[in-house]
C-alpha cells in the first residue's frame, strides 16, 4: 500500500494527470444552467506548499507538475488546469513565468471552476487536515466541509438534491482490501444515483488486483464506464508507483476524444526514458 500524507506525492504526475482530467469533467457540467453537485470524498487539505520539508523529501512533484508548468505546446485542454496552477503561483516579472511553489489540490480546482449556484461538499477524515481545509474554504458559502470517512459521506450525500454532479473518489490505497472497498461503494452509490458522474482514481499496482477490481465494474451492470490511464515506468516496475487511472461513470459526452489529445501529450512529457503508456478505453460501453 501507499505511504500516506498526501503532502509527499503532492504535484506528482498521478496528480497532473488526476487533475487535468478532473478539469474536464467540470468544464462539461458547466455547460448545462442548472446547479450540481461537487463531491470530493477524500479531499485532503485543498492547497500544498511544494517548499514544505514533506514535500521536498522526494520532491515527486518535480517529475510532475515541474514538468509541464511552463510547457508552451500543451493541448488546448490542457489550458485551464495549467492557468489554476499558474494563477494560484502568482503574478511574474514581464515575460516571464512565476515561480512553482503551491500546488492546488482537488478542492482548490474545483472551487475555480464550480459556480456560485453550484454545491461543493468536501471530505476529509484526517482531523488536522479537515481543520486545514475548513481554514482555506472558511469565507466560501456554497462550500461545506465534513470530517468523515469518505465512503459514509457517499451514503450521506447521495443522491444529491440539484440531481445532477461530480463525485470523485480519490482514496489513499493506505490499507489493505481497498479495491474492494471502492468496488463496493461506488457500486452501492450508483444503484442510488443512476445518473451522476462518478470518477474513481486508483493506483496501477499488482497487476492481478488491478484486474480484479476492473472486472468487478465489467460484471456489475453498470454502463457507461470509460477508462483512463497514465503511466510512466514499465509495467514490472516497483521501485514507487508507476502509474494511476481512472474509471468514470457516466462521463460527459466528448470527454474520450479530448482525452485522445491530452494523454499522448501527457506520456511524452512525464514518461521516464518512454517507458510506462496511456489509455482511453471503454470499460464498459452504453
Amino acid at each position: 500500500m501507499l505511504a500516506y500524507r498526501h503532502l509527499f506525492h503532492a504535484g506528482n504526475f498521478a496528480d497532473v494527470f488526476k487533475h487535468a482530467m478532473l478539469t474536464r469533467l467540470l468544464i462539461h457540467l458547466n455547460k448545462k444552467d442548472k446547479p450540481y453537485l461537487y463531491l470530493d470524498t477524500h479531499a485532503g487539505i485543498g492547497s500544498y506548499n511544494l517548499a514544505h520539508d514533506w514535500a521536498r523529501k522526494n520532491a515527486e512533484f518535480q517529475d510532475g507538475i515541474a514538468k509541464v508548468y511552463d510547457a508552451r505546446n500543451a493541448p488546448a485542454e490542457m489550458g485551464p488546469y495549467l492557468d489554476i496552477v499558474r494563477t494560484m503561483n502568482g503574478p511574474a516579472a514581464p515575460n516571464k513565468r512565476a515561480g512553482l511553489g503551491q500546488y492546488p489540490g482537488s478542492p482548490w480546482i474545483a472551487r475555480a471552476l464550480t459556480r456560485a449556484e453550484d454545491r461543493l461538499v468536501l471530505n476529509e477524515l484526517n482531523k488536522e487536515d479537515c481543520a486545514q481545509l475548513r481554514a482555506l474554504f472558511e469565507h466560501e458559502r456554497h462550500v461545506h466541509v465534513h470530517d468523515m470517512d469518505g465512503y459514509q459521506a457517499l451514503k450521506a450525500f447521495l443522491p444529491p438534491p440539484e440531481r445532477r454532479g461530480l463525485v470523485l473518489i480519490d482514496s489513499s490505497f493506505d490499507r489493505s482490501q481497498e479495491y474492494k472497498r471502492l468496488a463496493e461503494a461506488v457500486t452501492n452509490a450508483h444503484s442510488r444515483w443512476a445518473t451522476g458522474v462518478l470518477a474513481l482514481w486508483y493506483p496501477l499496482m499488482d497487476a492481478r488486483d488491478v484486474q480484479s477490481f476492473e472486472q468487478r465494474f465489467v460484471h456489475s451492470g453498470i454502463r457507461r464506464i470509460l477508462k483512463l490511464s497514465l503511466s510512466v515506468q514499465a509495467e514490472n516496475w516497483t521501485g514507487s508507483l508507476r502509474g494511476s487511472a481512472l474509471l468514470v461513470i457516466n462521463p460527459p459526452w466528448g470527454v474520450d476524444e479530448e482525452a485522445r489529445r491530452m494523454l499522448p501529450w501527457l506520456w511524452r512529457q512525464l514518461a521516464v526514458e518512454g517507458q510506462g503508456e496511456w489509455e482511453v478505453r471503454w470499460l464498459v460501453p452504453e
